[in-house]
């Protein structure tokens, strides 16, 4: 299963390696992704089942196909190349467009709800704690005395005057990716179908999640640390009463990170970490 099929690139290497017989479902909320996955994807036929859904449904689409367990699950998380490529979807700073940042575009919240109604505190916790920009309250007030905003070039400005610009990075940077976060619920998305995606594995199915940001990678380590260990117990406690069982193992403790070659051919690369679990 790959639980963020965007245009269909994993799932086509999936689908190629594991022929004559081997049966991918792929899950998609954004209709955008999925068109292009489906032309990509038609030549594997049959093997190749799509679905418009989140992947923290991922137990009922299985159910559907009345498939039992998978053999492996990949989720690459965040927002794709060609969201960020897309004006009109509002993701990027560098090319102007709507405060939209919809993963799924028939969801009610966005960007722009967030930038004009919320109060100034929670956009400066939002900023500081999903955009790890210390600088929050600073840019909430700037956004605040600048409101209506509606357009992503607007907003880019805005901080960029409240902050200037140094470094290699633009300041807008992290509170477009606090904003993205937060209009599509991703960490807690994430908090959830990971014991769903263990859930779904048969014995010796491999988990392997690709995560662009420290706050997905925590996220996901933590919860493959835990889960590969016998007793959860704290360490001083003299006998174990958790009764926890480890359900799977790390199969590489450390990430697997993008080589130089990797990075040259495709620069949004450079901050990919992939861990990878098989289910005891």
């Amino acid at each position: 299963m790959d639980g963020t099929l965007g245009a269909g690139g994993h799932a086509a290497g999936i689908l190629a390696t594991s022929e004559p017989g081997g049966m991918l479902l792929g899950l998609d909320v954004d209709p955008q992704a999925l068109a292009l996955a489906n032309r990509k994807l038609a030549p594997f036929g049959e093997r190749a089942r799509l679905k418009r859904a989140s992947y923290t449904s991922l137990n009922e689409e299985l159910a559907l196909l009345g498939w039992e367990a998978v053999d492996g699950i990949l989720l690459d998380l965040g927002a794709s190349s060609m969201q960020f490529d897309t004006p009109e979807r509002g993701f990027s700073f560098l090319a102007d467009g709507p405060l939209d940042m919809r993963f799924d575009p028939q969801a009610l919240l966005t960007a722009a709800g967030i930038v004009n109604q919320w109060p100034e505190q929670e956009l400066a916790d939002l900023i500081y704690r999903y955009g790890e920009d210390p600088a929050g309250r600073r840019i909430a007030r700037a956004i605040v005395e600048a409101r209506p905003l509606s357009r992503t070039g607007d907003l880019a400005a805005v901080i960029e005057r409240a902050l200037g610009r140094r470094g290699p990075h633009h300041p807008a940077t992290r509170t477009f990716q606090a904003l993205r976060i937060a209009v599509n619920g991703e960490l807690e998305a994430i908090e959830k179908v990971l014991p769903l995606a263990l859930q779904a594995l048969g014995p010796g199915g491999r988990l392997a999640v690709i995560a662009f940001h420290s706050l997905e990678d925590r996220l996901v380590k933590e919860f493959f640390r835990r889960e590969s260990r016998d007793c959860l117990c704290p360490p001083r406690q003299p006998a174990c009463t958790c009764k926890h069982q480890a359900l799977l193992k790390e199969v590489n403790r450390r990430p697997i990170t993008p080589t130089e070659d990797e990075i040259k051919r495709n620069s949004r690369a450079r901050s990919a970490k992939l861990r990878i679990a098989q289910k005891n």
